[in-house]
């Protein structure tokens, strides 16, 4: 099989966090949904275990009542921020960070108006005790599949963004959706067309500063 690897390069490389560039107004067919999904469950899982499972939200008023959560639940992310003792942090807050922070305070204004929210779970739950490889193998059998899902999304003119702070309200969306208790939520994603497709590489650091060979 041969890849375009231009056009393979620029989806890896240009599927962003997508927040103030979704568009609210344009439904999205459960069927793209769907497709998307098909394709996510493709990635790899611990032992072939296969435990992602799925939740998809297009009810109104339940995206409604998930909204209300999620500021809730970035009040207590807040709550958590402010409790470090750490007066420069501010100061090392880069140009780019700041306009993700602005983002995400417009994302959970607007949430209720996204027309699709995927939340991505998987069977099964860490120990309290849970060794890292426990929690690799959990988390590892998920987070694949979640980026597969974004990047398919991207390829047909959606956006998409992996947020995490709808866990500290999990158990409140549990019992709003019906999720067992067996069941862990691992985020929540807002899902959209976006306005416009001409997205860009980010600024990352190089390779060569963050890659260690052989030792550290």
């Amino acid at each position: 099989m041969q890849f375009d690897l231009e056009q393979t390069d620029a989806l890896l490389t240009t599927t962003r966090a997508v927040r103030k560039r979704l568009d609210f107004d344009r439904p999205v067919p459960r069927e793209i949904i769907n497709e998307c999904l098909e394709l996510a469950v493709q990635a790899p899982t611990a032992s072939n275990s296969q435990t992602w499972r799925w939740m998809v939200v297009d009810d109104a008023e339940k995206r409604r009542q998930i909204a209300e959560i999620y500021r809730l639940a970035m009040q207590d992310r807040q709550s958590v921020s402010e409790s470090w003792d750490d007066s420069k942090a501010a100061d090392r807050i880069s140009a780019q960070t700041a306009r993700v922070l602005d983002s995400a305070g417009y994302l959970r204004e607007n949430i209720h108006r996204v027309p699709v929210i995927v939340i991505p779970c998987v069977e099964g739950r860490p120990a309290p005790d849970a060794a890292p490889a426990s929690l690799s193998a959990i988390y590892g059998s998920i987070m694949p599949a979640v980026w597969s899902f974004q990047l398919a999304l991207r390829s047909r003119g959606l956006g998409s963004v992996f947020t995490s702070v709808l866990g500290f309200r999990e158990r409140e969306v549990a019992q709003l959706l019906g999720i067992p208790d067996n069941v862990l939520q691992v985020a929540m994603i807002p899902v959209a067309y976006t306005i416009g497709t001409d997205f860009k590489r980010a600024s990352r650091p190089p390779v060569s500063e963050i890659t260690h060979w052989n030792e550290w």
